[in-house]
């Protein structure tokens, strides 16, 4: 069974940082695409930043230059590196594998 837990978020001021953890288990995590989707506030959820199996990286627009997104195989975790943060980037964040496996989300609220 492939189980997805996120873990890291919280309240934080514009400017400041997070870092996101997704432990997952019930997969090879270094065969499979790994992705961080967000659900703002009355918007659908939408892809933020996805790392393939061979560790090509995606980022959408608005997070370009402020998130990382790696991965720790060893110990089946991905990350999500939250720099610069803005009022805007409050929402829900969920990790995802394959495309298909999600975690509950972590809320993430950005604001002074």
């Amino acid at each position: 069974q492939v189980q997805l837990e996120e873990f890291g978020g919280g309240l934080v001021q514009p400017g400041g940082s997070l870092r996101l953890s997704c432990l997952v288990s019930g997969l090879v995590l270094d065969n499979y695409a790994i992705a961080w989707f967000r659900q703002a506030p009355g918007k659908e959820r939408e892809v933020i930043a996805c790392i393939s199996s061979t560790d090509t990286t995606y980022y959408e627009d608005s997070v370009k230059g402020r998130f990382t997104i790696s991965r720790d195989n060893y110990r089946h975790t991905i990350y999500l590196r939250m720099n610069s943060l803005k009022p805007e980037d409050t929402g829900i964040y969920y990790c995802n594998a394959d495309f298909e496996y999600w975690g509950q989300g972590t809320q993430v609220t950005v604001s002074s």
